[in-house]
Order: C-alpha cells, then sequence, then structure tokens
C-alpha cells in the first residue's frame, strides 16, 4: 500500500513538471548571437603590397626576419615566460570552474555513518546501550527552466575567453621580444656608427695636433677638432645604457635573470631585414585573428547567459530527494536488522514576494551585457585603428629611409669635400665640423629609422593578431575540450 502510494505521488509530481515546463525545456533568457557590425571592406592607406591575407605568413611572421637567434628566444619565451604561465594557469581555472558548474546537472549522493553508547544509571545499577545507523541521501534539482544549463553556458564562455586571454598574452609577449630585439640590434648599428665616426674624429684630431706642434698648424682648429671628438664620444654612454637595457629586458621576458642573455646578443649582428610583402587581408579579417576581440565576443556570450540565469529564478524550482537509513544496536547486526528507514519525495518552491529583487538582478545582468557589448564593439574600432595607424607608421617609416640615406651619402660626399678645402686652404675648418656633425647625425638617424621601421612592422603584426597560431597549437589549448571524470 505504502509502495503504491509513493508511486502516486511521484506520478502527479512529474506530470505538474511536465505542465509548467516550457515546450521543448527550451532554456529562459535570450540566446546568444554574435554581433554584426560594419566594417570597410578595405584598409584606407594600405598601398598595392601585401594586399593578400596569408594565414601562415601572419602565423609565424618573425620567420621572414631570418634571425635563428630570436626565433629561439621567442620560443623560449612562449614556454617560459612567468606572464604566460600565469594565464595558462587562468585557463585551467576557467576549465574547472566549468566542470563545477556542470555538476549541478547531476544527482548529489551523501553517504553517512554512525555510532554512539549511551550509559543510564538507575537504582538497579546502569545500563550500557549502543547504537549503530547507516545512510545514504541523495538529491536532484530538476533543470526545468534551464537555469542551470545558462550558468554552464556562461562557464564555457569563460573558459574560451580565458583561452583568448591566453592568446593575447602570446601576441604581447612575441611583439616584445621581437621589439627588445630589434632595440639590440640597433643599439649596436648605432653604437657601430659612433665608433667609426669617433676613429675619423680621433685622426682628424690628431693630424691637426700634429700640425700645431710643427709650427704649420692652427690652435683654433686643434681645438675645435677636440672638441668635436669628445662631442662624438659622449654619446657613446647612453648608446651603451639603451643596449644593456635591451638585453635585460629580453631576459627577463624569457624568464631569466637581468645579464643572462649578454654572451650570446654581445656577437654584433646587422639590423634584421624584412620584404614589403605583408599579410594584412581585409579589415574583416581581425575579427577572427584578434584574440582580444574573441575575448570581449566571449566575454559578451558568457553574460548573455547570466541573463538567462537570472530569468530562471523567476520561476518555480523543482527537487527530487530521497533517503535510506539502516539501524542496529551492534555493528555486526547493521546490514541484517529489519530495522530499516526510508524515505522520498518532491519539492517545488516558488519566489511569491521579494519585494522586486529577482527583476532587479535580472536588470542589473541586461545592464551588464549591454556593458559587454559596448566594449566588444570598442575592441573592434581600437584594433581598427591600430592597424591604420600601424601602416601609416611602416609606410612613413619607409619612405623616411630613402631619403635619409641620400642625405648621408650626401653628408660623406660634404665632409670628405670640406677635408680637402681646408687642405688646400680654400675653406675654414668650421666648414669641416658642420661636415662631420652632420655625417654622423644622418648615419645615426638612418639607423634608428632602420630600426623604427621594423618596430612599426611588428607594430602591425600585433595589431592584426599574429603569432598566437603557433605558438599555441589549437589541440592543447582547446576551450571544447571534454571534461574528463566530469560525470
Amino acid at each position: 500500500m505504502r509502495t503504491r502510494k509513493t508511486k502516486q505521488t511521484f506520478a502527479k509530481f512529474i506530470l505538474l513538471v511536465l505542465m509548467v515546463t516550457p515546450i521543448g525545456c527550451a532554456a529562459v533568457g535570450p540566446d546568444y548571437a554574435q554581433p554584426s557590425l560594419p566594417l570597410p571592406e578595405q584598409w584606407p592607406n594600405m598601398t598595392d603590397d601585401g594586399t593578400q591575407q596569408d594565414a601562415n605568413l601572419l602565423a609565424e611572421w618573425w620567420q621572414g626576419l631570418n634571425d635563428p637567434l630570436l626565433t629561439r628566444l621567442i620560443k623560449q619565451a612562449a614556454a617560459d615566460n612567468l606572464d604566460a604561465r600565469e594565464a595558462l594557469s587562468r585557463v585551467r581555472q576557467a576549465r574547472f570552474q566549468r566542470r563545477q558548474t556542470r555538476a549541478a546537472l547531476f544527482p548529489s549522493l551523501d553517504a553517512s555513518g554512525s555510532a554512539t553508547k549511551s550509559v543510564r544509571h538507575d537504582d538497579d545499577g546502569h545500563t550500557d546501550t549502543e547504537l549503530y545507523a547507516a545512510g545514504f541521501d541523495a538529491g536532484w534539482e530538476l533543470d526545468v527552466f534551464g537555469g542551470t544549463r545558462r550558468s554552464v553556458e556562461a562557464a564555457q564562455a569563460d573558459l574560451e575567453a580565458g583561452v583568448e586571454d591566453l592568446r593575447d598574452v602570446m601576441v604581447t609577449l612575441l611583439a616584445e621580444v621581437v621589439v627588445n630585439y630589434i632595440d639590440v640590434r640597433t643599439y649596436q648599428a648605432r653604437l657601430a656608427v659612433a665608433q667609426r665616426n669617433l676613429a675619423t674624429l680621433e685622426e682628424t684630431w690628431q693630424l691637426l695636433k700634429a700640425l700645431a706642434q710643427a709650427g704649420t698648424g692652427d690652435e683654433l682648429a686643434v681645438a675645435q677638432a677636440r672638441y668635436n671628438l669628445e662631442s662624438g664620444r659622449a654619446t657613446l654612454p647612453d648608446l651603451e645604457a639603451g643596449l644593456e637595457t635591451a638585453m635585460n629586458r629580453l631576459a627577463v621576458l624569457t624568464a631569466q635573470p637581468p645579464g643572462s642573455l649578454q654572451a650570446e646578443l654581445t656577437q654584433v649582428r646587422p639590423i634584421p631585414t624584412v620584404a614589403r610583402e605583408m599579410a594584412v587581408g581585409v579589415p574583416a579579417d581581425i575579427l577572427r585573428q584578434r584574440p582580444d576581440i574573441r575575448q570581449a565576443e566571449r566575454e559578451l556570450a558568457a553574460q548573455t547567459a547570466r541573463v538567462g540565469e537570472a530569468t530562471a529564478d523567476l520561476y518555480p524550482k523543482f527537487t527530487l530527494s530521497g533517503s535510506i537509513g539502516l539501524e542496529a544496536l551492534s555493528l555486526g547486526d547493521l546490514f541484517s536488522s529489519p530495522d530499516r528507514l526510508w524515505s522520498f519525495g518532491p519539492t517545488i518552491s516558488w519566489p511569491v514576494f521579494d519585494a522586486g529583487a529577482i527583476r532587479s538582478n535580472i536588470s542589473i545582468q541586461e545592464e551588464l551585457r549591454q556593458q559587454a557589448l559596448l566594449r566588444y564593439e570598442s575592441a573592434v574600432l581600437s584594433a581598427l585603428e591600430e592597424v591604420e595607424k600601424a601602416l601609416v607608421t611602416y609606410d612613413r617609416e619607409q619612405q623616411k629611409i630613402v631619403t635619409l640615406r641620400t642625405a648621408a651619402q650626401a653628408a660623406d660626399l660634404a665632409a670628405e669635400l670640406a677635408g680637402h678645402q681646408y687642405v688646400t686652404g680654400m675653406t675654414g675648418f668650421s666648414d669641416v665640423l658642420d661636415a662631420q656633425r652632420s655625417q654622423l647625425s644622418f648615419e645615426d638617424q638612418m639607423t634608428r629609422s632602420q630600426g623604427a621601421a621594423l618596430t612599426a612592422l611588428v607594430g602591425l603584426y600585433k595589431a592584426l593578431g599574429g603569432g598566437w597560431q603557433s605558438l599555441l597549437p589549437p589541440g592543447e589549448f582547446s576551450p571544447r575540450e571534454n571534461d574528463k571524470g566530469a560525470g
């Protein structure tokens, strides 16, 4: 009789659940759809070079610099950099949080046991009593309106956003490694220019000093040559300090103490060169390439799911619970004793009055969703701006290099002619000084411009979101990896 009543109670409960369940058991709240933004068809400042999109070139764009040492430093930074390892830890944390959220979709089962001993004293003496008990409790909240499913959806999107954050860290790290490596080679090239000019200035000063000592020279010219020499020598400490700083920064980026890379980097190498062909593509490509945009889009998806999670609180919650218990006066009789207790019962809870708290929370989540959408749109606009700026900067630096190269060649010729004219008495030594200073200045500017052009190219590939595609294998950091042991 008791079993029949229990079955009837359970059947009534299931019927009630089916009556209030939406058709198809669809989760309440808005379904996410990726926003569509108007984007230009092409880059306004894009030249005819590099209009084709090459995914392989973008994924490993630094290979175009043809520098094995740079490639090794990039791989070492990707494996050991502390910021990258912290971002990877955040991805693992998000994966565990997703598993924890998914666990709410399944029933829970708890086991318990107890052993008690009591002593009763009376006129007849005392009585010892032992009681042993064991039991199992089970509970399952039915996700009728999809509140838990929306929570899992949000956790999944959070995990995917964490993966994009890791990829964005990699893009930034890669660019910083290459920029500092370019700084190292640029400072070395500038030091070479300064030392080469110092040798010329030293030779001029020694020659004038010898002529003055022989009585055929000009003391004023000797003094002018001397201060010109010392002025050139004064530029060396700043260049050496900049070189040391760039080397130390590279060491830290590869998770090594400052000074660890001096032995490898001290050997002078030229500033890397790269072809003008670029994997720029069209503006729409940045939506799938830039990790920060992909992260903002996933955060928008997560917040959309949280609107549904909050909406589910408006509806009733259905729970199935039950327990089985055993009791015996001795441990040996615990599982054979006829004293057994069991219970089963469905429950329903529905908020009747909360002074508008639930609807206020829904409104809060809607506003947070709107903020996430605005952040996504802002990320897209910022990306477009960064690419445009990098394209303009790179193109202008290329033009500047050509101009400075012509100026440096003219300065070399002017310095040579001024020297001949001074020897023949056709001009004063001040013209020689001006020519030598201009020669050094233009050569140094041209070297800096070469480094700046390459740095602008790095900024372009960073703005395009290149690099993470090869540094992070897709399968290893896939956010949709099946949860092992998640039930």
